[in-house]
């Protein structure tokens, strides 16, 4: 007899995807401060086997369950966080790129046609009515703008130019399409629960990662794009800046992933910006900035090891899910 479970929150993708942040981070070292390459592929080996792992598990998980993958995917909360898979999927591709050329164009290849369907399909969703503001969260970002900036980037790491600008400019357009009504979600209806505050770090993301999808497409200079989006990131860092207070006051949870491959991005395009300025001490600049985001996403890392090796890991995974159907009800 086939045993009635929930699905797991797809909320718990943002792993892989906080794993290949931090992975990226320290490959951005390699190239620009020649640290030893070897942590980076680590955590590259790292972020690839729990990208695997994850699917694998949500796959099992789904089987067992009476929910249907559909109704996840049509989720309003969740739905949209499905983009992370081939978002990851893109991401492990340029790199495997860099010593597998064939299977890691496929694999990016691959991955953008699966997230240019998702997005096209995700869009057909919210067009035909089914959402409510209250539902809006920063989630939002995933199926277009994260995924068109980061298929941008993976696109130029593989030399195809022609579909890097085009995912680049889906991404732009979206992400200026979509953060007006995101911002007045926010500010205008109930605050989002606790345990999906940490996604409002997903804000500062698109800035920095076009940043360094257009330092990928054009080289790494300083020229009007690259300010502009400098300017940005900097406005979006300074918001994360004023809601730190209110990060502090939150219980930790798996939720807590949110802020991982924002601030990891947001570190790259640092790091990238450093090297470019070219001042005395930039270096020790850089490498300060590589230090505080492995410290960040390892102590995330350690704690979730702790909640998934307990007990409490059904109980934050339900706490996920309590808190994307107050987000679809407007609660708080």
């Amino acid at each position: 007899m086939t045993t009635t479970v929930q699905r797991i929150p797809l909320n718990t993708l943002a792993v892989a995807f906080g794993l290949a942040g931090l992975a990226n981070a320290w490959s951005a070292a390699v190239r620009l401060l020649g640290v030893p390459a070897i942590v980076a592929e680590a955590f590259w080996l790292i972020a690839a086997i729990a990208w695997v792992w994850l699917i694998v598990a949500h796959l099992v998980r789904g089987l067992r369950s009476a929910d249907s993958l559909a109704a996840q995917l049509r989720h309003p909360a969740q739905g949209p966080i499905a983009a992370l898979v081939p978002v990851v999927g893109m991401l492990l591709g340029a790199h495997l790129h860099s010593f597998a050329p064939v299977p890691g164009t496929v694999l990016v290849v691959v991955s953008i046609a699966v997230a240019a369907l998702f997005a096209g399909w995700v869009l057909g969703f919210w067009v035909g009515g089914h959402l409510k503001p209250e539902s809006i969260h920063p989630g939002y970002l995933l199926p277009t703008v994260a995924a068109g900036l980061v298929a941008a980037a993976a696109a130029a790491a593989v030399d195809l130019p022609a579909l890097a600008m085009g995912a680049f400019a889906v991404g732009i357009f979206f992400w200026l399409a979509i953060f007006p009504l995101l911002l007045a979600r926010l500010a205008f209806l109930p605050a989002l629960p606790d345990p999906l505050m940490p996604t409002l770090a997903i804000l500062v993301a698109p800035p920095a990662v076009a940043g360094s999808a257009w330092f990928a497409m054009m080289g790494q200079r300083d020229d009007a794009v690259s300010r502009s989006l400098l300017a940005l990131t900097v406005v979006m860092l300074l918001l994360q800046l004023a809601l730190v207070p209110r990060y502090l006051r939150l219980k930790f949870s798996l939720g807590f992933w949110s802020f991982t491959f924002p601030f990891a991005a947001t570190a790259v395009y640092g790091i990238e910006w450093l090297s470019v300025a070219g001042f005395a001490g930039w270096q020790p600049a850089a490498v300060l900035v590589l230090v505080v985001i492995t410290v960040l996403i390892g102590g995330i890392g350690v704690r979730s090891l702790v909640v998934v090796l307990s007990e409490r890991r059904r109980v934050q995974e339900a706490e996920l899910l309590v808190a994307d159907d107050a987000v679809e009800d407007g609660r708080p």
